[in-house]
């Protein structure tokens, strides 16, 4: 129990770091509301007309996203695996290659959909 008593006492530090700095400027921060305030922000760029209950996004936008998800939780695989690499030998080897074929073969048959293609 005493090797967690720092990272608790961390988690303590930082979790009251940041109460304490959202409620302070929730306390003592002007609060002076106006219309433009409530907007959403596009650069400098006025806002585009956004229809009762907000506006519909494509669906090309979910697909990157899934995409991206996809992709980085590979990379949060290979990380384990460059760590224990010279503990695995050849059955670590064999096994990310299937691993990275398999997410190769994702990936070519997203390209052939015409999935990474933006328009």
């Amino acid at each position: 129990m005493n090797l967690y008593v720092p990272i608790l006492a961390l988690l303590l530090l930082g979790g009251g770091f940041a109460v304490i700095s959202v409620l302070a400027g929730a306390l003592m921060g002007p609060k002076r509301y106006n219309r433009a305030k409530v907007e959403s922000y596009e650069c400098g760029i006025e806002p585009t007309p956004q229809p009762p209950g907000g506006g519909r996004f494509p669906v090309k936008y979910y697909i990157t996203a899934m995409l991206f998800i996809i992709f980085d939780i590979e990379i949060i695989f290979l990380y384990p695996w460059a760590v224990a690499f010279d503990q695995m030998a050849m059955f670590g080897l064999v096994e990310m290659v299937l691993f990275i074929l398999t997410v190769f073969v994702a990936y070519a048959y997203v390209w052939r959909r015409g999935g990474l293609e933006w328009e």
